[in-house]
């Protein structure tokens, strides 16, 4: 397998996906926001003095993968027909888990919109919430699904 986003040359490049078919394509991406379960029951109980954490990282994440061709140098812009962001309270964590799922119907896949959503949905959450817990952790960034395209369907162990 060969990096695509290269020629032959080894300069980077768009990828020309003018020939690939145009089929329903789908991603999920998952990631998580760890902090004290202080600052998730003042989030959860709606206490944050910004407001509503939740509510506005779910739109944060939205306009993210809306943009990501503007932040992700390589990436198509793309007619994206649904973003949708979870983002879940966890006790156990403690913490929230994201999930982002971006669906479009077109030549190439969505899984850079989705990461980019979940990303940005996290550090919405972290600059909503760093006045109380700045010691949050950002992680487990990871692409759980993929279907659509050439290479068919994708998904995480």
């Amino acid at each position: 397998m060969a990096l695509t986003h290269f020629d032959a040359q080894g300069s980077a490049h768009m990828v020309d996906v003018s020939e690939k078919d145009v089929t329903d394509r789908i991603a999920v991406a998952e990631a998580w926001v760890k902090m004290r379960p202080e600052t998730l029951e003042i989030i959860t109980k709606g206490r944050a003095k910004k407001g509503d954490v939740i509510g506005v990282a779910r739109l944060a994440g939205i306009m993210g993968a809306k943009r990501t061709s503007d932040l992700i140098p390589l990436c198509h812009p793309l007619p994206i027909t649904k973003v949708a962001l979870d983002l879940e309270p966890d006790a156990t964590l403690p913490g929230l888990r994201i999930t982002a799922t971006v669906k479009t119907t077109g030549q190439t896949g969505v899984e850079m919109e989705a990461l980019t959503a979940a990303s940005t949905a996290a550090l919405t959450v972290y600059d909503m919430a760093k006045a109380v817990d700045k010691g949050m952790e950002i992680g487990g960034l990871r692409v759980v699904l993929k279907d659509g395209g050439k290479s068919g369907r994708y998904e995480a162990p």
